[in-house]
């Protein structure tokens, strides 16, 4: 049987793995990232990446797994302002 913590957390980490697909979604239907904040996102990296740490040092891997898809997908995020932000500089005349 699943403990009410347990649940708290399923749904915690639903919830913050599937936040960042309409972000996704919207940046590659669009081809724009302008409204990205790098710095916010940069931010998001670096924190899923101490979670993912933090997670493997107290042998958690429910967290560590977690925020390692969250790391995925906002680094995806990142990837595409990159992206579109050097291939607008690059088609500008």
């Amino acid at each position: 049987m699943i403990s009410i913590a347990d649940a708290v957390g399923t749904g915690a980490a639903l919830c913050s793995m599937t936040s960042f697909v309409p972000q996704i979604v919207k940046i590659r239907r669009e081809r724009d990232a302008s409204s990205v904040s790098l710095r916010m996102y940069a931010v998001t990296v670096t924190g899923f990446s101490l979670w993912i740490a933090y997670g493997v040092m107290i042998g958690s891997w429910p967290v560590a797994t977690s925020n390692a898809v969250c790391l995925a997908l906002s680094a995806t995020i990142l990837a595409l302002k990159w992206r579109f932000s050097h291939g607008a500089a690059a088609t500008a005349p």
